[in-house]
């Protein structure tokens, strides 16, 4: 009995060690906006943490942009929120998350983006980022002369399961990028520069688009994670649910028109890669097919600074539950056959075989 004892301390930490390559989570398991380091958003209404659409958990963010907000007087609207991780040159991660896009988002030839990777510095287009244009998802590296490395149709009314697995450099030589949506892998490990030198960069999530969009946008993200193991963020099939399209919760009008049909995702092949390093940020542009600069606060301290803190641990029990119950039925074996044995002792010796 002392050893079955001294095995449960070490069975208590099982779940811990199985999903020890969790790194963070802004998954809104919290009910709000807690998991998150800060927000760029013009009022309170713009980022609702919301119990409907979801894809995982019973949480979910709606992000609402109107026309005219602009948290930062920067280029562009957005509503945002940011995660200052600052991932280190040579650092290698994983990172999961799902994107809802409902009826009423609005077709545009100008951009709307939904998830990049920011730089330190102020102005240009970061050198990660996911973004819609003409109802095209796309995937582009190095900013506004960078290159867009995978494209899809966008597709509303369906939760879009992204995983993405970055090496973090300045070197195409040394960094990559490979992604997995909806479970398969839509492009291959990719050579290229992840970073511009120098400057590390930190995760900005929500919708942030070109401010001639008039109609109003939103979008739904649900279940981001960060780790350094792909088992620990490749999302098991869950069934969508469809968002809440009651009346008088911020709800846009309809746009006119059918979704695109998937036509399948494609990685974007013919543009070679380049070699160089990333050697400065790129300006922003009025281009309305490409996004602009990727807003941060202009001379802000704490958000610039370089001494932040590294990301948290926010390792979770996922994956933990099959081991208790691998070391539960164990330790009802092991005082089952306890017993039989002190039966077979208080047993007289005549009836002992």
């Amino acid at each position: 009995m002392k050893r079955l004892l001294r095995l449960a301390p070490f069975a208590l930490l099982l779940p811990t060690l199985a999903s020890a390559s969790v790194v963070w989570k802004g998954d809104f398991e919290t009910g709000n906006l807690s998991q998150w380091d800060r927000e760029q958003s013009v009022a309170s209404n713009r980022l609702l943490v919301v119990n409907s659409p979801v894809r995982e958990g019973r949480y979910a963010l709606k992000v609402t942009v109107h026309q005219g907000d602009d948290p930062i007087n920067a280029s562009g609207n957005r509503n945002e929120l940011l995660y200052l991780d600052r991932a280190e040159p040579g650092t290698e991660y994983f990172y999961k998350w799902s994107t809802l896009f409902p009826s009423s988002f609005p077709r545009s030839s100008k951009w709307a983006l939904f998830t990049q990777w920011h730089h330190d510095g102020n102005g240009g287009s970061p050198p990660l980022e996911f973004y819609v244009v003409d109802d095209q998802i796309n995937l582009r590296m190095g900013g506004q002369s960078g290159k867009i490395v995978w494209r899809a149709p966008l597709q509303r009314e369906h939760w879009n399961d992204f995983v993405l697995h970055v090496k973090w450099s300045p070197s195409a030589s040394t960094g990559f990028v490979e992604l997995y949506h909806d479970g398969k892998v839509v492009l291959p490990k990719t050579k290229v520069a992840t970073q511009y030198s120098g400057q590390r960069n930190y995760l900005k999530m929500g919708l942030y688009r070109d401010s001639s969009i008039a109609p109003t946008g939103i979008v739904f993200h649900d279940g981001f994670a960060m780790a350094t193991s792909l088992a620990d963020v490749m999302p098991a099939p869950v069934v969508n649910t469809p968002p809440d399209t009651t009346p008088g919760t911020n709800a846009p009008g309809s746009v006119s028109g059918s979704p695109p049909s998937d036509g399948g995702s494609t990685p974007v092949a013919d543009t070679p890669q380049d070699p160089d390093p990333i050697a400065q940020t790129p300006t922003g542009s009025d281009d309305s097919s490409n996004p602009g600069t990727g807003g941060v606060v202009p001379g802000d301290p704490t958000t610039l600074g370089a001494g932040m803190p590294p990301a948290g641990c926010g390792a979770s029990s996922t994956g933990g539950a099959p081991l208790l119950t691998v070391v539960g039925l164990t330790v009802l074996a092991l005082l089952g056959r306890r017993k039989q044995v002190l039966a077979r002792a208080r047993a007289p010796r005549s009836s002992r075989r």
